[in-house]
């Protein structure tokens, strides 16, 4: 089973179903025991390389912590040190070197951490402009920057909490449906940016709308592609993964979470108008 986020199906890390990931490792769902049998120590991990051990939770959240606080840190700065003339290149360059990167880093088979940590950054650069430029748009409401963090946070957890205790389980047909719906958005979105260089506008990506219609839309898949990334993360942690595979899962959260953020940003900026 793959996910529609190309980040984590690129690795057969979180493609556990295909047989053995990693030399040695146990085939997913035949591990006897916690780390690979009954009386094996949790030093000898199965699954991972030699000299290595195997992923957990725990590193998936610290590496997604560390993505998103650079993120944050990068979007503070940007949104107070950019000036009003570059804001336009900023935002643009950003979005398009970021996006640049995620396919680099997407199809990579190995990944590498430095370059998350550049990718965190240029996504910092994009949102700090991103959101100062719409808080402007609503007369200088701050609040909504705010409100739309919390709104994130409140909504992954909520996914989170569904995919858990609700025992979500993540079909074929589900995957196939969302993987067309993400990538139909994408077609939709890079049509409109084409559009828009040559001076069509569409409303797609405005703050009318239309452009309210397709945030919603960008809400609802960010959450689809939500519970796929953690079903993939889970068989990734059961099946054994390399503790470094956990910058790519954290990588892959943190595109969705960053999708998510945006569109949630917009909502709520066009719910509240602008001045």
């Amino acid at each position: 089973m793959q996910s529609s986020n190309p980040v984590l199906n690129r690795s057969s890390a979180f493609a556990p179903g295909h047989g053995q990931a990693y030399p040695g490792a146990a085939p997913y769902g035949q591990q006897p025991g916690q780390y690979g049998g009954p009386g094996v120590p949790p030093q000898q991990y199965q699954g991972a390389p030699a000299g290595s051990r195997p992923m957990t939770l725990d590193d998936v959240i610290v590496k997604t912590s560390i993505t998103l606080g650079v993120v944050a840190a990068v979007g503070a700065v940007a949104w107070n040190m950019v000036p009003d003339r570059l804001v336009l290149p900023a935002f643009l360059g950003g979005a398009l070197l970021a996006f640049a990167l995620a396919m680099v880093l997407s199809f990579s088979r190995k990944i590498n951490p430095a370059l998350v940590m550049v990718y965190a950054a240029l996504e910092g650069v994009f949102l700090g402009v991103g959101s100062k430029v719409i808080v402007a748009w609503t007369g200088g409401d701050a609040g909504i920057v705010v409100q739309a963090i919390l709104a994130t946070m409140v909504t992954a957890g909520l996914t989170l909490a569904a995919y858990k205790y609700f025992a979500i389980k993540v079909t074929p047909r589900f995957q196939k449906m969302v993987i067309l719906a993400t990538m139909g958005f994408a077609g939709v979105l890079l049509v409109n940016f084409v559009l828009g260089l040559l001076g069509v506008s569409t409303g797609i990506s405005g703050m009318g709308p239309m452009g309210l219609l397709f945030a919603a839309l960008g809400v609802g898949l960010a959450v689809f592609n939500l519970i796929l990334d953690f079903d993939m993360v889970e068989q990734g942690v059961r099946a054994g993964a390399p503790q470094n595979e956990a910058w790519r899962a954290a990588f892959g959260l943190t595109v969705t979470l960053v999708w998510l953020y945006w569109n949630m940003l917009r909502i709520l900026a066009i719910l509240r108008g602008g001045d």
